[in-house]
């Protein structure tokens, strides 16, 4: 065995660096932290080759004194906390003192400064530690060149320089989405590639960043549970990616990627979203910086909630609040600030409509027919009468229908121009979500379950077993019945009534392992909540009007009248749009009118 040995300075900060420095992007990372840290309400970044050659982070803070400039480039050396209290109750983007430490021992780093007390800038090169006089406003500007050239066996993972640009620019990105008051510039060899000025509010910094047709379709979130409050904008769901590559989380102004806030969202968009389509969102999380842990990884782009069940409900409500806001025919501006009211503020008719219509527009059911839904021999719904009224107003944000095509689409004129509604899915959502109104009054919220009459067996793993053993209770909620068969064996004993006819096994296979993800009762609730929305979403789909029937006017309106008072009335239970609107300039186009 080796000698014990002490390593060198050198090889410990490399060390370091192989934590807090990936790639270029971790470097711009850490170094605007620092000017946002030291107050810049401008940041100008500088690359060549994407960052591996060279470098450039400029700002316009409070800069570093020259008596300071040697003691920033050493390890745990930080002017950010002091004590653990500090980093208990942290304030600031920085705090461990090791990125320019880090930075400077696997390239060659110089730093600029300046402050308003200084005559001149000064400036130090990082591997000589020589300080000279340097000319410069204040602030600070550091320069990295030939990342990795002491380490060249990290360079060689590095990437092309456009995909190491396209990381710098992220990095950058997600800062400036959470500081609109800040300026950002960037450029690439030499070209000046994106810029953005200090914008005056949060969703004009989004359009700068993510587009104007997401600046345009943001909804506004406001919620607060217990310690955590959520606020920030989230896309609609006509503008969802295939990618999750447009989802921003901040924790007290920190980018984070964090599972819980994650799930939440997900969990909100369930039943708006089609197929895998990724939901787009910029979420700030507000919280005692005490009650939240950032020093988690290097990165510092992990946290640790105390009251993570605070932030999954404030995140999910928040979201869902958002999304249950009827946003249909209103324009982008009016929608927009609709969407900063909290949906449960929203005074819903109990009895007349302002449209003189009954605002329980649903299917005709009686509690007896609903129950009997839940049946292993489902009653077929009563044939579905849609509501009429003969008075139609052209101030309805879907218009008045005008004609039914092909007995699939309702076409109705608005002051926008033509709106095209698919109503077997309009219908579908309106029938799901008075299912879920009614269901949500009833105290035993228990799925019909159908026992089996030959157990269906199978070799369980031990995470199984003890899944089964730990939520039992939400088993039974589910409808499900697995219980020990002997030590390695499980058997199910009863299914959903409306899934009897399906593989019992691979059912209780999936709902095992999707418990065995949730550490509480209240994600395992979330669960229980989620497969009795899907079973409804199926009874929905049976219970609305089907395609080729026709529809007189009045029932067309009426089917417009409640989709403008129906929660996620946007999209039907599947996340498919449930109308289109082709405005007069569209119309026009089509036939060249004004040409």
């Amino acid at each position: 065995m080796n000698e014990i040995k002490e390593l060198p300075d050198e090889l410990i900060s490399q060390i370091a660096a192989g934590e807090v420095v990936e790639r270029p992007a971790s470097v711009v990372r850490e170094l605007i932290d620092n000017a946002l840290d030291a107050g810049a309400t401008t940041v100008t970044l500088r690359l060549l080759a994407g960052g591996v050659r060279s470098i450039v982070v400029e700002d316009n803070g409070s800069g570093i004194p020259r008596s300071q400039l040697t003691l920033a480039l050493k390890r745990h050396a930080t002017s950010k906390i002091a004590s653990l209290t500090d980093l208990e109750s942290l304030d600031t983007m920085g705090f461990r003192g090791e990125a320019l430490a880090a930075v400077s021992s696997v390239s060659d780093m110089s730093i600029i400064s300046q402050t308003k007390d200084q005559p001149h800038a000064w400036r130090i090169d990082a591997r000589t530690g020589e300080i000279s006089p340097a000319a410069k406003s204040t602030g600070t500007t550091i320069e990295v060149r030939e990342l990795f050239f002491s380490t060249p066996a990290r360079r060689k993972f590095l990437k092309t320089d456009a995909t190491e640009l396209a990381h710098c620019v992220e990095a950058a990105r997600r800062h400036a989405l959470s500081r609109p008051d800040v300026s950002f510039a960037i450029w690439s060899d030499g070209k000046l590639h994106d810029q953005w000025l200090a914008a005056a509010n949060p969703i004009e910094r989004i359009a700068q960043i993510l587009g104007d047709e997401l600046g345009s379709k943001c909804l506004a979130l406001d919620h607060t549970v217990g310690t955590a409050g959520i606020t920030g904008f989230v896309g609609t769901p006509d503008v969802a990616r295939a990618r999750s590559d447009q989802q921003y989380c901040y924790v007290n102004g920190r980018y984070v990627r964090d599972k819980v806030i994650q799930h939440a969202v997900r969990q909100a968009f369930a039943d708006v979203l089609h197929g895998a389509r990724q939901p787009v969102y910029v979420l700030f999380v507000t919280m005692d910086p005490a009650r939240v842990d950032v020093n988690v990884h290097p990165t510092k782009i992990e946290v640790r909630f105390r009251d993570s069940r605070d932030v999954h409900s404030a995140a999910y409500h928040a979201v869902q609040n958002a999304l249950a806001l009827p946003r249909s025919g209103v324009s982008n501006l009016d929608a927009l600030q609709a969407t900063l009211i909290v949906a449960s503020q929203i005074p819903m008719p109990t009895s007349q409509s302002t449209y003189g219509l009954q605002s329980s527009y649903q299917p005709r059911l009686e509690i007896n027919e609903i129950a009997a839904l839940w049946q292993p021999s489902p009653v077929q719904p009563s044939s579905l009468q849609l509501d009429a009224h003969p008075e139609v107003s052209n101030d309805w944000m879907l218009g008045r229908a005008i004609a039914q095509l092909q007995g699939i689409y309702v076409l109705s004129e608005n002051a926008q121009g033509l709106v095209i509604v698919d109503m077997h899915a309009a219908h579908e959502r309106i029938v799901y979500e008075s299912l879920k109104n009614q269901l949500v009054n009833q105290s035993d919220q228990r799925i019909a379950s159908q026992p089996l009459l030959v157990p269906a067996t199978f070799a369980a793993t031990p995470e199984e077993v003890a899944s089964a053993e730990t939520h039992a209770q939400t088993l039974a909620q589910l409808g499900l019945e697995v219980s020990a068969f002997s030590p390695k064996t499980l058997a199910v004993r009863a299914v959903p009534a409306s899934l009897f006819n399906g593989d019992a096994v691979a059912l209780a296979r999936t709902v095992l392992a999707n418990l065995a993800e949730f550490d509480n009762a209240d994600s395992a609730q979330a669960l229980v909540e989620e497969a009795r929305n899907e079973l409804l979403s199926s009874m929905a789909c049976h219970g609305a009007v089907r395609a080729n029937r026709k529809l007189n006017l009045d029932e067309m309106n009426a089917l417009l009248r409640q989709m403008e008072v129906t929660e996620r009335s946007d999209q039907c239970n599947h996340g498919r749009p449930t109308w289109r609107q082709i405005s007069i300039k569209e119309l026009d186009a089509l036939f060249m009118r004004g040409r």
